[in-house]
C-alpha cells in the first residue's frame, strides 16, 4: 500500500535535512570511483528503541557481535517517539552513521534517496549468501520507484485472521468456516439462535469497529474486499494499467456482501462508531462471535480469556485464515517489512567500504546472530526446548539486562533469509496447538497472497493530498454499507475521488509502473 505518512507535508527541518544530505551526497564522496581503500575502523548504527533503558556500550551482546563479525561497532539508540526528528537532525548535520534504520518511506527519506544520498543496493545484494535470499515480493514492496535503497526488516507476510467463539460453534453444531458463505451462515446463526443461551436477542455475528485508520490499511473491509478478488489497494486492468481496487466490480460485490449482513443485523449496527478500544471486549463479553483482524489480536483475546477462566479458555475461541469467495481464493498480506537499513554515502564513501558494511549486515542474518539479537545468550537468560525458547535465571541482574537489551538489538535485525531465532514457548498445550494451527494457516495463505503492485511507487499528488482522497472513499463505503447511499452514490464518490486529484495519482503511478515494466 502507499504509505499514509506520505500524505503529510514535509516539515521545515526535514526539508533542510534533505537539502543538506543531498549536497553531501552529490559532492562525489559516495561514488564508486572513491580512492580510499582502507577498511572502515568502526561501523556505527543508528536505530530506534522502544525501551527506556538502552544497552550500554561494550555490553555482552555487542562484544559477541564484534567477535562474530570481525567488526568494531557502536550504536546510537534513539527513542522511537522522536526518531524521525532525530534522523532529520543527523541528516542535516552531515555527521552520519554507516548504517541507519529508516522506519518509513517518509517524504524526507524519499527526497534524500532520489538525491543520491543513500547507496542504491539493487545490484549488490545478490552477492551475499543471506541478503540474496530476500523475498522478491517484499523486496519490491520496500523498493522506491524501482530501486532498492535499503535492506528491509522482515515481518510476517500474513497476519489476517478470523477469530470465532468456539463455544458458540460447538453449541450450535457448526463447523469452522472455509468460505465467505460459511461465514455468513455462522454469523446468521450467532444472531438468531441464542448462542450464549440467555434467552435474550442480544448477540450479533461479525463485530466491526470504527476503523482508526483509512482505506488500504488491512481493516476488516479491506480483508473482505481482497477475499472477493478486488486485489490489494491497486490492481491492473485488462490493458495492464494500474487502477484503484475500489474502482472494480469485485470491490462493489464485497461491499454488497457486507451490506447484506448489516441489513440483516449480522454485523453490529454501531460499526461506524464502535471504538476500536472496545473491540476485544465485545467478543469476550459475548456480544458478538466473529472478528476479522490479525493473529496478534487472536493471541491477545486468548490471553484475556485464559486470565478469566484457566480451565475453559481453550473451548471459547478458535482461529482460521483467509476464506474463499465466489470469485476465488485470495488472501490479504502485509507489505512484509517494517522499515529498512540504509547506508549513507556521506559516511560510506567507496564501493569497498560499502561491501564491508554489506558483509557485516549479511553476517547479522546468520542464525548465531539472529538468536543473539532476538533471544540473548543461551544458558544465561534463556534455554531451548522442543525448538522453543524459555527464560531462565529471571532473578539474575545479568539475565534481566540481556532480556531488556535484546529488545533494542532486535530493531536492527533484518532477518531477510528467514527467522532463525527461537519463539517463546506457549505456556499450555492448548496455546501450543493454536500457535501451530496459526502458523500453518499463515503458510497456506502466503501461497495465495495478493500483493499491491503500486507499493514501490510514490505519487507526488498522493504525498500532498492522500489523506483527503482516502477519506472520500472511506466515508463512502461506510455510507454504502449503512444504506445512506446507493450504487449511484458510490459511483459519484469514485468520480469525486478522481476529480479531486485521484486521477492524477493514478496517472503518476502508471507512469512509474510502466517504466518499471520495461
Amino acid at each position: 500500500m502507499i504509505k499514509k505518512t506520505l500524505a503529510k507535508r514535509l516539515p521545515a527541518v526535514a526539508m533542510l535535512a534533505t537539502i543538506a544530505f543531498a549536497l553531501t551526497a552529490c559532492s562525489g564522496e559516495g561514488s564508486k570511483e572513491g580512492t580510499s581503500s582502507a577498511k572502515l575502523d568502526e561501523i556505527t548504527i543508528m536505530s530506534p528503541t522502544l525501551e527506556a533503558v538502552t544497552p550500554e556500550a561494550g555490553n555482552q551482546i555487542e562484544k559477541k557481535i564484534e567477535e562474530y563479525t570481525g567488526e568494531k561497532i557502536s550504536f546510537e539508540w534513539v527513542p522511537n517517539s522522536n526518531y524521525q526528528d532525530r534522523m532529520n537532525i543527523v541528516l542535516a548535520s552531515g555527521d552520519l552513521p554507516e548504517v541507519m534504520v529508516v522506519t518509513q518511506k517518509t517524504g524526507s527519506f524519499v527526497t534524500s534517496a532520489e538525491s543520491d544520498a543513500f547507496w542504491d543496493l539493487t545490484d549488490y545484494l545478490k552477492d551475499y549468501p543471506n541478503l540474496s535470499q530476500e523475498i522478491a515480493e517484499i523486496k519490491n514492496n520496500s523498493s522506491l520507484n524501482g530501486k532498492v535503497y535499503g535492506i528491509y526488516r522482515k515481518r510476517d507476510i500474513m497476519r489476517s485472521a478470523v477469530m470465532i467463539r468456539k463455544d458458540w460453534l460447538d453449541k450450535l453444531g457448526l463447523e469452522e468456516p472455509k468460505t465467505t458463505e460459511d461465514l455468513y451462515n455462522i454469523a446468521k446463526a450467532f444472531k438468531e439462535k441464542d448462542p450464549n443461551g440467555n434467552g435474550i436477542d442480544d448477540t450479533t455475528g461479525l463485530i466491526i469497529p470504527q476503523w482508526p485508520a483509512t482505506i488500504n490499511t488491512n481493516s476488516p473491509i479491506d480483508t473482505i474486499a481482497t477475499w472477493f478478488g478486488a486485489g490489494n489497494a491497486w490492481i491492473t486492468d485488462d490493458k495492464g494499467n494500474l487502477k484503484p481496487s475500489f474502482d472494480s466490480k469485485e470491490y462493489r460485490e464485497a461491499l454488497k456482501w457486507i451490506k447484506k449482513m448489516y441489513d440483516e443485523g449480522l454485523i453490529n449496527q454501531d460499526f461506524a462508531t464502535l471504538s476500536a478500544d472496545d473491540w476485544n471486549n465485545q467478543f469476550i463479553s459475548g456480544k458478538g462471535g466473529i472478528i476479522i483482524d490479525t493473529y496478534s489480536r487472536f493471541y491477545t483475546i486468548q490471553t484475556a480469556l485464559k486470565d478469566a477462566d484457566q480451565e475453559n479458555f481453550g473451548k471459547q475461541i478458535t482461529v482460521v485464515g483467509s476464506l474463499e469467495s465466489p470469485n476465488g481464493d485470495y488472501a490479504l498480506p502485509t507489505d512484509g517489512y517494517a522499515g529498512m537499513l540504509v547506508i549513507p554515502k556521506a559516511s560510506v564513501k567507496t564501493e569497498e567500504h560499502l561491501k564491508q558494511v554489506l558483509t557485516f549486515l549479511d553476517k547479522l542474518n546468520d542464525k548465531e546472530m539472529q538468536v543473539l539479537m532476538n533471544n540473548g545468550i543461551e544458558g544465561v537468560n534463556f534455554e531451548v526446548s522442543d525448538g522453543f525458547s524459555s527464560l531462565i535465571n529471571q532473578d539474575s541482574n545479568e539475565a534481566k539486562t540481556i532480556v531488556n537489551d535484546v529488545k533494542s538489538y532486535a530493531q536492527v535485525g533484518t532477518n531477510v533469509a528467514g527467522n532463525k531465532y527461537y519463539v517463546a514457548k506457549p505456556a499450555t498445550d492448548i496455546e501450543l496447538a493454536n500457535y501451530k494451527k496459526a502458523q500453518e494457516s499463515m503458510k497456506e495463505d502466503t501461497e495465495k497472497a495478493v500483493f499491491n503492485p503500486a507499493s514501490p511507487f510514490i505519487s507526488p499528488t498522493y504525498t500532498q493530498n492522500g489523506t483527503q482522497l482516502d477519506n472520500i472513499i472511506q466515508d463512502a463505503r461506510i455510507q454504502y454499507i449503512a444504506g445512506q447511499i446507493d450504487d449511484k452514490g458510490w459511483e459519484d464518490a469514485v468520480e469525486l475521488w478522481k476529480t479531486s486529484g485521484g486521477q492524477n495519482v493514478q496517472n503518476e503511478l502508471n507512469e512509474l509502473y510502466q517504466k518499471a515494466q520495461q
